[in-house]
């Protein structure tokens, strides 16, 4: 959940959005709606309360508490579908925030009918809230990821030739992307908010990392690597869209025509659509999938929501651990695990004399 304002073009500063990616879609854009800022707090809320009282064993309050969050969350995301399809103009995230309120009501109802595995689902949430929300509403905190961020995107544009200088963008912040508009092609730039910055899709692994039970040490390697590899990651796409809109990467005809004519959009628009709205959000997805499962290897334990978010989809239970040869460890890595954990399982113990005996015994009977 953010606290951005989602900024669109303004014809007067013909100033786009960097990037918001589709794993950010689950922290967007509640700071430019009261309602859904009141959401979103309610939700998060109604989650960590319910982890709490999981935690002290009130299985049952913990699961019609999660419950009703799950439907509140659900109603914060429909409470944006207008924003996504008539400002950003996003099909990937309208269709997204058009499917959460059956998705999360259907969870609730699960949760109501017994389905007690959902709470750690709900933990996860509950923990990706306690991630964001104070980046969110800290503005130091808020202020120094978003300038941090349009500073390496605009070294990154350096490394490619192109030294635009920052200036302020609609948002305050010293994130906009000063390209002489007389000089581009499109006379347009762009400039970083909140979710440019890729809190969103770390808050989203270090919510189901810190869920999961596993011994600190292993949850440390995975929770890293997701974070650096999402960072990197997000910094290129900045410079994507960052430089295929002001120098119309995407104007061609056919992406004019769709853009204009069935998104109604600006011509001028269309490289900024193209490449935020089309290409980036949808490689973010294919880039999502290969975190997970880069995650999966290192921590298994994280299957367990993953199992859950599938059957929720789907209404079919699955076992990943089994699909992808990784054995849970929920235990906290004790005892025996598969090879995928780089041991061997432990061994049998050793019969003793007496039974050694009898089984001879019984060996001679059964040939008898």
């Amino acid at each position: 959940m953010s606290a951005l304002s989602a900024a669109t073009a303004i014809p007067d500063t013909v100033a786009d959005v960097a990037v918001a990616d589709p794993a950010t879609l689950l922290f967007a854009s509640i700071g430019s709606i009261a309602l859904s800022d009141a959401l979103a707090w309610l939700a998060i809320g109604a989650f960590v309360t319910a982890m709490v009282l999981e935690w002290l064993d009130a299985v049952d309050p913990a699961r019609y508490l999660a419950a009703g969050a799950w439907v509140v969350f659900g109603v914060f995301w429909v409470t944006l579908t207008p924003h996504y399809y008539l400002e950003v103009k996003s099909p990937i995230e309208t269709l997204l925030t058009v499917a959460a309120l059956p998705l999360c009501v259907y969870t609730g109802y699960l949760l109501v009918r017994g389905r007690e595995s959902l709470l750690l689902l709900s933990k996860a949430v509950a923990i990706m809230g306690v991630i964001y929300l104070p980046a969110e509403t800290i503005p130091v905190v808020r202020t120094w990821l978003i300038e941090t961020t349009a500073a390496q995107t605009h070294f990154g544009m350096e490394l490619l030739g192109h030294s635009p200088g920052i200036e302020t963008g609609l948002n305050g912040y010293q994130s906009r992307f000063a390209f002489d508009s007389d000089e581009t092609v499109t006379g347009r730039t762009t400039y970083i908010i909140m979710s440019c910055t890729g809190i969103g899709s770390m808050a989203i692994f270090g919510g189901l990392i810190g869920a999961v039970k596993a011994p600190i040490k292993r949850k440390v390697a995975p929770f890293v690597l997701s974070i650096g590899v999402i960072w990197f990651l997000n910094l290129i796409r900045n410079v994507f869209i960052g430089l295929a809109s002001p120098w119309g990467w995407f104007q061609q005809d056919a992406f004019v025509y769709v853009v204009t004519e069935f998104m109604g959009a600006p011509v001028d628009r269309t490289s900024y659509i193209v490449a935020h709205n089309f290409i980036a959000q949808s490689l973010s997805i294919v880039a999502l999938l290969g975190i997970t499962y880069l995650v999966v290897r290192m921590l298994p334990e994280v299957l367990e929501p993953l199992e859950d978010v599938l059957y929720i989809l789907t209404g079919t239970e699955y076992d990943l651990s089994d699909a992808l040869g990784q054995e849970m460890r929920a235990d906290g890595g004790a005892g025996a695990t598969t090879t995928a954990s780089g041991t061997e399982p432990a061994a049998e113990p050793a019969a003793t004399d007496a039974e050694s005996d009898a089984a001879s015994e019984a060996d001679t009977d059964s040939e008898r």
